[in-house]
């Protein structure tokens, strides 16, 4: 009962840190986040600091530690929510040369483009379209036919209030011209996918950090704005005889607030260690559980640990919170699984840089469990993706050498047999595969833990099941009082086992096996 509150204790320990929140002070200079369109500017608190300045701290005091509450929620207030759009779907589809994508199809590619415009509230798709270009970095995507085409079928959309225009990140001479010649907005996969990071966002830690990726669209959206304004008005503004003109004061504003926001994330990288420390000296091994986005982590470490507070859903982002949750292996181990952000292919650099503080932690797990949704059409080239972040996340080499990789939702695939030798097959559904896949986490833990499993016969008049009880994981504890000694089954690290005083108690050890040792 005493290890079992110690685990949650553990997993609460390793969910506060992964949650914790910012303490930083956030001075109020804030844009709203990422709007669709329309003018916006930002807005200075009284007194700024000066050009270029870090901002300057107020005090430290009770109520300075008031001010930076208020200010680090004014800093993540909410902007008005999204409005309903109906969307046409374009997939610029490149059918030869070095861009054409491998281990997939255009309409694969269409169909996850849907699925990320479903996963946004009252966001509709009305009609989609496949249309072959040769030059997909070009300012109007598509040769001159097929941009006629689109533009065509656009202005035959009277209902449509945007494009989504399914390619990694437009440029905002590409974005301006493309609205100016539809007359409706246009959204790439960055803006999309940010918006759905922001419906979903839910602690402070992960709103901080979508705020930190839309830092590049606004600075568009500031480029595009001054220009129209300059178009409009003409000439350089300057503010109030200050020697600074209204577009400079504005780039000033916004690369204080991206001060703000990466010093909060600091203060939560830095506190984060100190409480990874302290789940480190209670010897908890962590695995890490990632993956392509909905394929079916979330639904893994609920049948892995049996945490009923788990809520899986059927959508894409479902979690950007890493949350913990305390689980038990076979040989009734004690483990941390760790929930993470979903990956996804063409992933914008800027959001993954932004997500950075959160994924550090996997750096510092025992064990990496990759899991793949085996019956998606997809597979080969989600699993590609999941590979090609891993890597980028620079990751220690030992880590990357055990992922364990999981094919998940076997059930959805009639007598399936695993091509790759080293995968397991697993339903975290239905159940089916997971005591084989405990099985194989629990070897590896233990590999690279430096623990090992033992059956000990002891003494029991001397010291040594005390001992053990101190300093290892007391299993099973099977008395023989006929001769006043104990079978004790432990799980004990190789550094508590032969440190000084582990090996007092084993100067007359005599090994049966290479799980059985006997203390006289």
């Amino acid at each position: 009962m005493g290890s079992g509150l110690l685990l949650r204790g553990a997993a609460a320990l390793c969910a506060r840190g992964l949650r914790a929140a910012a303490a930083g002070r956030l001075c109020p200079l804030l844009p709203r986040p990422l709007s669709t369109g329309g003018s916006w500017c930002l807005r200075a608190a009284p007194g700024p600091p000066g050009r270029g300045e870090p901002p300057r701290s107020v005090g430290r005091g009770k109520g300075a530690a008031h001010s930076e509450e208020e200010d680090l929620e004014e800093l993540l207030a909410p902007g008005p929510p999204l409005g309903a759009e109906r969307l046409l779907v374009v997939h610029p589809a490149v059918k030869w040369g070095v861009k054409k994508p491998q281990l997939t199809t255009a309409e694969l590619q269409v169909a996850e483009a849907v699925a990320l415009i479903n996963t946004l509230h009252n966001w509709t798709v009305l009609d989609k379209i496949i249309l072959s270009t040769k030059t997909p970095d070009k300012k109007f995507i598509f040769g001159k036919g097929n941009f006629q085409i689109l533009t065509e079928k656009i202005k035959g959309l009277p209902h449509i209030t945007a494009v989504f225009l399914n390619i990694e990140r437009l440029s905002p001479l590409t974005k301006k011209e493309l609205e100016d010649a539809w007359g409706v907005t246009v959204f790439d996969r960055y803006t999309v996918v940010l918006h759905i990071f922001r419906c979903n966002a839910r602690t402070k830690e992960a709103k901080l950090q979508i705020a930190l990726a839309e830092i590049p669209l606004l600075r568009t959206n500031l480029k595009n704005e001054m220009s129209h304004l300059d178009q409009q008005r003409g000439g350089s503004r300057y503010i109030m005889g200050s020697g600074e003109t209204f577009m400079e004061m504005q780039y000033r504003l916004l690369k204080e607030k991206e001060f703000k926001i990466r010093n909060a994330l600091e203060k939560l990288r830095r506190k984060r260690s100190v409480l990874r420390t302290q789940r480190e000296r209670r010897e908890f091994p962590v695995i890490s559980v990632m993956g392509y986005t909905n394929c079916g982590k979330t639904t893994l470490i609920k049948a892995l640990t049996g945490d009923e507070g788990l809520q899986p859903q059927d959508q894409l982002f479902a979690t950007l919170d890493i949350t913990a949750h305390a689980g038990y292996l076979p040989s009734h181990l004690a483990v941390i699984y760790v929930d993470t952000i979903g990956f996804l292919s063409e992933l914008p650099h800027d959001l993954i840089e932004s997500f950075s503080a959160t994924l550090e932690d996997v750096a510092y797990s025992d064990l990496i469990v990759h899991v793949r949704d085996i019956s998606h059409p997809e597979t080969v080239l989600q699993k590609a993706s999941v590979l090609s972040v891993l890597k980028n996340l620079n990751l220690p080499s030992h880590l990357l050498d055990s992922v364990v990789e999981v094919h998940n939702k076997v059930d959805l695939i009639e007598w399936y047999q695993s091509p790759e030798t080293n995968a397991i097959a697993v339903s975290a559904l239905l159940g089916y595969g997971l005591e084989e896949l405990k099985e194989e986490i629990e070897r590896i833990v233990l590999k690279t833990t430096g623990k090992r499993i033992l059956t000990i016969k002891v003494n029991l008049a001397g010291p040594q099941l005390s001992w053990l009880y101190k300093e290892a994981t007391v299993q099973e504890v099977d008395v023989m009082p006929e001769n006043g000694t104990a079978n004790v089954k432990v799980i004990i690290s190789n550094s508590v086992a032969y440190n000084s005083r582990g090996l007092d108690f084993m100067t007359q050890v005599v090994t049966s096996s290479p799980m059985n040792l006997e203390f006289y």
